[in-house]
């Protein structure tokens, strides 16, 4: 029986990844800032529709090292309900995390309860746009100019997205994109940072080099974050491919959405108005007081038919055990802590089948149900 697994990587074709990286087997250059990370990071740009980006080895180390570069002092309000690279980039930097509630409808970050928690010790805001679900990146803007703060945006979801037909790399002052190989647009590993101040270009190039600007002038110290030719000739590939994907990814969530629009005890993610979407994930909340089944319940159901969803995000990041003695997650922010407890992102990718799509949800009908599900298939 075929494994479904929640996510599957993007890959070109084999010829087509060997005719992109055969020069690099002529040239010997596979990393230090090659003609491949440089022709990825300008094609990106374009694409982002950005005015300044920078590439990194992945997404982690790019928001670690957007954090350092704005040297940054005390505390940074953010979300728990987030992957750990979010809170554990906060931490390594010296930085405390304060956690603030999550919205029901869009699970981003609570425009309304960050203010309560802004202090003088508060120099950033580190919102989550959350499986494509763009924050409120304009109420977000007012409070950081009326209180002097920093806005750095985990769009590790957001790639490509936009809202009211502005590139949502445009908004805060940094926001960093991930190309993990999950990603709607993949590099391997990989990720990368769009920016406003130009004048931070020169330090991230500094940050992902040891600091070195020249064979023998070191200013700063730096870490090793770049990208090698590998990777960003396999971007390159993904790169021209990424519309199609993402049309594949709309369909596909579309066909989840007729399928479950109107089941008891399930419900599906919200279309934001204004946004350009990327699909790039589907969660949906099970609701165990209508359904009669718990979440575990049904991901063993699924599991039993080869299909294997994830609860993503679970636990938050404050219930982690490097963190949970410093935070009470259900005191402090309920509403993520209890979407947390019912959240489940079904299977999406490019090359999953409509037949596929169906079979996780007679799987998933018939185990928040009870029972053989009574459904016709008029979708296709």
């Amino acid at each position: 029986m075929e494994r479904i697994n929640v996510t599957q990587a993007s890959l070109p074709t084999l010829e087509e990844y060997m005719a992109e990286v055969g020069d690099l087997f002529d040239s010997h250059w596979i990393t230090n800032y090659g003609s491949k990370a440089q022709h990825l990071q300008k094609k990106l740009t374009a694409y982002l529709g950005v005015e300044n980006f920078f590439l990194f080895v992945n997404g982690h180390t790019a928001l670690e090292l957007a954090l350092q570069a704005l040297e940054l002092e005390g505390e940074v309000i953010t979300t728990p309900f987030t992957f750990a690279s979010t809170t554990h980039a906060i931490v390594r930097n010296g930085l405390t995390p304060v956690f603030c509630d999550i919205r029901q409808e869009d699970f981003t970050l609570d425009v309304d309860k960050i203010e309560a928690l802004i202090t003088e010790k508060t120099c950033a805001i580190l919102p989550v746009h959350v499986y494509g679900n763009l924050c409120q990146v304009e109420a977000i803007a007012a409070l950081a100019k009326k209180y002097h703060l920093k806005v750095i945006y985990d769009a590790a979801h957001a790639f490509g997205e936009a809202y009211q037909g502005q590139p949502v790399g445009n908004f805060g002052d940094i926001s960093m994109f991930s190309f993990h190989a999950t990603k709607v647009f993949n590099t391997i590993e990989g990720g990368g940072l769009s920016f406003q101040d130009a004048s931070l270009e020169k330090k991230f190039y500094g940050l992902t080099n040891f600091g070195i600007y020249g064979e023998d002038i070191v200013e700063l110290v730096g870490a090793n974050g770049k990208m090698n030719e590998f990777q960003a000739a396999m971007g390159l590939c993904n790169l021209r491919k990424v519309g199609a994907d993402i049309r594949k990814r709309k369909a596909l969530s579309e066909l989840y959405d007729a399928y479950l629009a109107d089941i008891p005890g399930i419900r599906v993610n919200q279309t934001q108005a204004g946004v350009k979407r990327n699909y790039s994930y589907y969660p949906i909340l099970i609701d165990e007081k209508i359904c009669g089944s718990n979440r575990d319940q049904v991901i063993a159901a699924l599991q039993a038919e080869n299909i294997y969803p994830r609860k993503y995000f679970y636990p938050l990041t404050s219930e982690f055990a490097c963190y949970q003695k410093d935070y009470d997650a259900k005191k402090a922010t309920p509403v993520a802590y209890e979407i947390s407890q019912r959240v489940l992102t079904l299977p999406l990718y490019p090359s999953l089948t409509q037949e596929q799509v169906e079979k996780i949800v007679t799987t998933l009908i018939h185990a928040v149900q009870g029972g053989p599900p009574q459904y016709q298939w008029a979708v296709g």
